[in-house]
């Protein structure tokens, strides 16, 4: 009995110090994004923000995989793993993304709750937002959020843990944490905010990554997963707002 006190004990203590180094990350990368003023090259405040954020985001998490190498020989899947596999996830998770975006474009669009963007779709800022989605929010965000949480989660449980259908504890703790990141908070005015329906999406999104990243042995293939995903509903999304 003790000794299940002590590992349970022990296993959220992994978690917390997971989730405080994630949010730690986040953080940061607001704070040195703030530092600098974007007015002349992104007036609307779409891409330029959010780059340098998810830019330090990544540093943080390379410095940490670069510790993690020396202290536990962990490689975080920085290989090509199983390619053929990993590229028929990437091909058929794409199709599925750009049938669910239309599907939810389209319902949008007729019941008339596609709401008006707020910013000129300029070349600047199509580019721009969707440079950021395709080249910097898969990389930065499935270093920090699936390849350091399911690495050092395997690593304290000493082997994978499956579930059901294939998926494994540790992809599930990741997923939850990658969920609970896009709650936005502040403590200095207090404030807490977040969208529900955006909550439960990230958590399944980051099951589907993380299982991918498990079975291929690479992050490769959840990163070309998420940067599609992301450029393909927003891309979408600029189609559809062109014609409100």
């Amino acid at each position: 009995m003790g000794s299940r006190i002590s590992r349970f004990i022990y296993y959220s203590g992994v978690v917390l110090m997971l989730f405080a180094v994630q949010q730690a990350a986040s953080k940061a990368g607001g704070f040195v994004g703030r530092l600098f003023t974007y007015k002349n090259i992104d007036p609307q405040d779409l891409f330029a923000f959010i780059s340098v954020h998810h830019l330090v985001q990544a540093l943080i998490a390379l410095l940490i995989m670069v510790a993690c190498k020396k202290l536990y020989n962990i490689t975080f899947g920085f290989k090509l793993g199983k390619a053929r596999k990993g590229l028929s996830y990437v091909l058929v998770f794409t199709g599925v993304m750009v049938v669910y975006a239309l599907i939810s474009y389209v319902i949008g669009y007729y019941l008339g709750v596609i709401e008006p963007l707020n910013f000129p779709l300029s070349p600047r800022n199509v580019l721009g937002t969707l440079g950021f989605q395709l080249l910097l929010s898969g990389p930065s965000e499935e270093i920090m959020f699936r390849a350091i949480p399911i690495s050092i989660l395997l690593l304290a449980f000493g082997k994978s843990i499956d579930l059901k259908w294939g998926i494994s504890l540790e992809t599930i703790i990741a997923a939850f944490l990658f969920s609970i990141a896009h709650i936005k908070w502040s403590l200095s005015p207090f404030e807490l905010s977040f969208d529900f329906y955006q909550l439960v999406y990230a958590f399944v999104l980051g099951v589907v990554y993380g299982k991918v990243y498990q079975k291929t042995e690479s992050i490769f293939y959840p990163m070309l997963m998420h940067s599609m995903s992301n450029v393909t509903y927003v891309g979408i999304g600029y189609l559809f707002a062109i014609n409100i």
